[in-house]
């Protein structure tokens, strides 16, 4: 029992974490990036549209953004400033979010998995971080296809869920989304962060402020500020002990 919760040997050799937006992996999991030098964050929805919407979106218009202003190249920029605060290196895989796309579309579950698998093929790493996919149709697809990857060649290796912060405090979306990837056999189970020293809550402040566009927006929505010292939490996902299997279908009342 003493070896449950703990990293396996070799897994923080190389780690890559999966972000759905640009600003998700440090609201996240930055005390973890602050813990893990020279990890790569592997962020989906990077790219502009052929043209923003008109009238702008209220989230741009909340972050300060005007009509002309190039929204993602001003992000990708805070993005690449505050992990190299982190001592991380970004990887934008260039898709459009679903509120740059028509009829707020997301972007296909295969779509995404073809290329986060072509990334996690050549940085070939031992441990892969990925979102819970909590309400956000973005992050939702891109668990999706993180877990479509995982399924295929790349299962042997390490592979975490991070709750992405705000939508975890959502009334029971982290519980939902727990249940089923415990009831289809993924057996999510807390792990433990290594210890990040006792700088690295300011360095992922440093590294937060950083997303100048995106943190008045995010304050108001979520009150940011007063929830920045909930502790971050990592579940494994791997195949229980043997002979455990069939407490996936078990009563939970009985």
């Amino acid at each position: 029992m003493r070896a449950w919760g703990h990293p396996e040997p070799g897994d923080l050799d190389r780690v890559v974490v999966v972000s759905p937006h640009l600003d998700d992996a440090v609201l996240g999991c930055g005390l973890l990036l602050a813990a893990i030098p020279g990890t790569t964050v592997l962020t989906v929805f990077t790219g502009a549209p052929p043209a923003y919407p008109d009238p702008m979106r209220p989230w741009d218009a909340e972050c300060g953004f005007g009509p002309g202003d190039d929204v993602m190249e001003v992000r990708r920029a805070e993005d690449r400033e505050a992990l190299a605060r982190l001592d991380a290196a970004p990887e934008h895989l260039g898709l459009v979010e679903y509120s740059y796309r028509p009829d707020d579309a997301v972007v296909p579950v295969p779509e995404i998995a073809a290329a986060l698998d072509r990334v996690i093929v050549r940085l070939d790493p031992t441990l892969v971080v990925m979102p819970f996919g909590l309400a956000n149709p973005d992050h939702v697809a891109v668990h999706e296809a993180c877990l479509s990857v995982r399924s295929g060649a790349r299962s042997d290796r390490a592979w975490w869920c991070y709750e992405e912060a705000g939508y975890k405090h959502i009334p029971g979306q982290l519980a939902w989304r727990v249940a089923g990837l415990f009831r289809t056999g993924h057996w999510p189970t807390p792990v433990v962060l290594p210890d990040p020293g006792p700088v690295a809550a300011k360095r992922k402040a440093e590294a937060l402020a950083c997303y100048g566009s995106q943190v008045r927006a995010l304050e108001a929505d979520w009150d940011l500020s007063a929830k920045s010292g909930v502790p971050e939490q990592y579940w494994r996902l791997a195949p229980p002990p043997p002979g455990w299997e069939g407490l996936a279908a078990a009563d939970p009342g009985r």
